[in-house]
Protein backbone atom coordinates (compact mmCIF):
# COMPACT_ATOMS: atom_id res chain seq x y z
CA UNK A 1 0.00 0.00 0.00
CA UNK A 2 0.82 3.46 -0.69
CA UNK A 3 0.05 6.83 1.29
CA UNK A 4 0.32 10.20 0.63
CA UNK A 5 2.70 12.54 2.60
CA UNK A 6 4.19 15.92 2.91
CA UNK A 7 7.47 16.05 0.74
CA UNK A 8 8.57 19.80 0.63
CA UNK A 9 6.54 23.13 2.01
CA UNK A 10 7.61 26.48 1.16
CA UNK A 11 5.74 27.99 4.21
CA UNK A 12 4.10 32.05 4.44
CA UNK A 13 5.64 32.50 0.64
CA UNK A 14 4.33 36.40 -0.41
CA UNK A 15 2.97 36.54 -4.14
CA UNK A 16 4.86 38.85 -5.85
CA UNK A 17 2.65 38.56 -8.97
CA UNK A 18 -0.72 37.33 -10.29
CA UNK A 19 -0.48 36.83 -14.36
CA UNK A 20 -3.88 36.06 -15.30
CA UNK A 21 -2.68 36.05 -19.21
CA UNK A 22 -0.38 33.29 -18.64
CA UNK A 23 -1.67 29.32 -19.79
CA UNK A 24 -1.46 28.46 -15.86
CA UNK A 25 0.99 27.45 -13.07
CA UNK A 26 2.99 29.15 -10.60
CA UNK A 27 6.63 30.32 -11.03
CA UNK A 28 8.71 29.89 -8.07
CA UNK A 29 11.91 31.54 -7.15
CA UNK A 30 15.02 28.71 -8.40
CA UNK A 31 16.75 29.30 -4.67
CA UNK A 32 13.49 28.75 -3.14
CA UNK A 33 12.28 25.28 -5.02
CA UNK A 34 16.18 23.84 -4.19
CA UNK A 35 15.57 24.44 -0.61
CA UNK A 36 12.52 23.14 -0.82
CA UNK A 37 13.21 20.13 -3.23
CA UNK A 38 10.84 20.83 -5.35
CA UNK A 39 11.57 20.66 -9.68
CA UNK A 40 9.96 22.16 -12.87
CA UNK A 41 6.32 20.72 -13.74
CA UNK A 42 6.43 19.10 -9.91
CA UNK A 43 2.98 19.15 -9.22
CA UNK A 44 1.88 21.61 -5.77
CA UNK A 45 -1.06 22.66 -3.53
CA UNK A 46 -1.69 25.96 -2.83
CA UNK A 47 -3.03 27.55 0.49
CA UNK A 48 -3.72 30.96 0.15
CA UNK A 49 -4.14 31.98 3.77
CA UNK A 50 -5.51 35.17 3.17
CA UNK A 51 -8.71 34.65 1.43
CA UNK A 52 -8.50 30.30 2.33
CA UNK A 53 -8.81 29.32 -1.27
CA UNK A 54 -6.80 26.19 -1.97
CA UNK A 55 -5.53 24.57 -5.74
CA UNK A 56 -3.44 22.82 -7.13
CA UNK A 57 -1.08 23.51 -10.43
CA UNK A 58 2.49 22.65 -11.64
CA UNK A 59 5.60 24.16 -11.31
CA UNK A 60 7.62 27.03 -13.44
CA UNK A 61 11.21 27.68 -12.47
CA UNK A 62 11.41 31.40 -12.00
CA UNK A 63 14.68 33.69 -11.48
CA UNK A 64 17.27 32.32 -8.81
CA UNK A 65 17.53 35.22 -5.61
CA UNK A 66 14.10 37.49 -7.52
CA UNK A 67 11.99 36.28 -4.50
CA UNK A 68 9.19 35.19 -7.37
CA UNK A 69 6.16 33.74 -5.85
CA UNK A 70 3.97 34.51 -9.71
CA UNK A 71 0.04 32.58 -9.89
CA UNK A 72 -0.33 32.25 -13.64
CA UNK A 73 -3.55 31.54 -15.45
CA UNK A 74 -6.12 30.72 -13.92
CA UNK A 75 -4.91 30.44 -10.54
CA UNK A 76 -4.15 34.20 -10.28
CA UNK A 77 -7.86 35.16 -9.77
CA UNK A 78 -7.57 33.10 -6.38
CA UNK A 79 -4.66 35.32 -5.28
CA UNK A 80 -3.98 38.93 -5.00
CA UNK A 81 -0.32 40.59 -4.82
CA UNK A 82 0.91 40.49 -1.28
CA UNK A 83 -1.03 37.37 -0.11
CA UNK A 84 1.12 34.73 1.97
CA UNK A 85 0.53 31.25 0.25
CA UNK A 86 1.99 28.03 1.69
CA UNK A 87 3.14 25.97 -1.37
CA UNK A 88 3.16 22.14 -0.60
CA UNK A 89 4.25 18.70 -2.97
CA UNK A 90 3.22 15.31 -1.64
CA UNK A 91 5.10 11.69 -2.36
CA UNK A 92 3.74 8.35 -2.55
CA UNK A 93 5.79 5.79 0.21
CA UNK A 94 4.76 2.80 1.99
CA UNK A 95 3.84 3.27 5.23
CA UNK A 96 6.81 2.03 6.82
CA UNK A 97 9.18 4.42 4.46
CA UNK A 98 6.83 7.38 5.69
CA UNK A 99 7.62 6.85 9.32
CA UNK A 100 10.90 7.68 8.88
CA UNK A 101 10.71 10.35 5.96
CA UNK A 102 11.01 14.06 6.47
CA UNK A 103 10.02 16.34 4.37
CA UNK A 104 11.96 19.77 3.15
CA UNK A 105 10.51 22.58 4.80
CA UNK A 106 11.24 26.47 4.05
CA UNK A 107 10.59 29.54 6.03
CA UNK A 108 11.00 32.51 3.34
CA UNK A 109 11.48 35.86 4.97
CA UNK A 110 9.03 38.46 3.79
CA UNK A 111 10.74 39.22 0.47
CA UNK A 112 11.02 35.49 -0.15
CA UNK A 113 14.34 34.65 0.53
CA UNK A 114 15.93 32.63 2.85
CA UNK A 115 17.43 33.55 5.82
CA UNK A 116 21.05 33.59 6.34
Amino acid sequence: MQIEVLKSKIHCARVTEANLNYMGSITIDEELMDAAGLIAGERVHIVNNNNGERFDTYIIKGPRHSGCICLNGAAARKVQVGDVCIIMAYASMTPEEARCFKPSIVFPDADNHLPA
